[in-house]
């Protein structure tokens, strides 16, 4: 029962807000594929250290220890890298050898590169908005400034963008800070995104409109229970952006 009225929320929200002035739009897993590269690398460690510890054992130290350094390290592939290597040497009860640990960093490393090809109808929905001219169109992502700023650029997408910021991590203050920094209210505000966690429930919190587009991959860290809002509206393709602002 609760389900149901969950969905019909959501359907019944399907209208236009005629006063937003700022898109905002989460980078990876919004406007790329992100995770499944992490999911990869994961794959391959837990291959490399499968003399040691099974699959499942390797993964949730990955998981543990990720959490354990967030607050030192916060998001991306740096951080990442070194949560790989720590929890690697942890399961191996340090018998690692050097080849591994290199193999390992080099994992990290490719995670620097990956093609960001822009996921389906991202490019053409940004192109429509960019003409109307009605909106000023930005990033607001988390993680490590080069890192994001060399994935817009491979993904050809930047051309469509004002203003980019990349931030620690997305919480209240972040929100109203990139208001602030862009010149507008919160009401104003759209922000759009894969992760209802950190794109949505803080932007709703501040005022801010929402728009969730899920993706087929969540990091355990990003997970969080969703709520329908009358400022949020949940759709399954990025070109039906145009529906609600277009």
């Amino acid at each position: 029962m609760v389900f149901s009225i969950f969905c019909r929320t959501f359907a019944g929200m399907n209208k236009k807000w005629d006063d937003i002035r700022v898109i905002a739009f989460d980078a990876d897993d919004t406007l790329w594929d992100c995770q499944s590269w992490f999911d990869e690398v994961e794959r391959k460690c837990c291959q490399l250290l499968s003399p040691w510890a099974t699959a499942r054992e390797v993964s949730e130290g990955l998981f543990s220890t990720e959490r354990k350094n967030l607050p030192l390290t916060g998001y991306g592939t740096k951080a990442f890298t070194l949560s790989l290597i720590e929890n690697a040497v942890r399961v191996s009860r340090q018998q690692l050898s050097g080849d591994i640990v290199m193999r390992l960093l080099e994992l990290g490393q490719e995670l620097l590169t990956f093609p960001t090809t822009p996921l389906p109808e991202v490019k053409e929905t940004l192109e429509q908005l960019s003409q109307l001219r009605r909106y000023q169109l930005v990033v607001f992502t988390k993680g490590e400034l080069l890192d994001q700023e060399n994935k817009l650029q491979r993904s050809g997408l930047e051309q469509f963008f004002s203003h980019m910021e990349t931030v620690s991590n997305k919480t209240e203050k972040e929100y109203r800070q990139l208001c602030e920094n862009l010149g507008v209210a919160p009401e104003q505000t759209l922000m759009v995104g894969n992760s209802f966690r950190s794109d949505i429930a803080p932007a709703l919190a501040v005022g801010a409109k929402a728009v969730h587009i899920p993706f087929h991959v969540v990091w355990e860290l990003e997970k969080s229970e969703e709520y329908p809002h009358e400022r949020l509206q949940k759709i399954t393709h990025f070109g039906e952006l145009l529906q609600i602002v277009g």
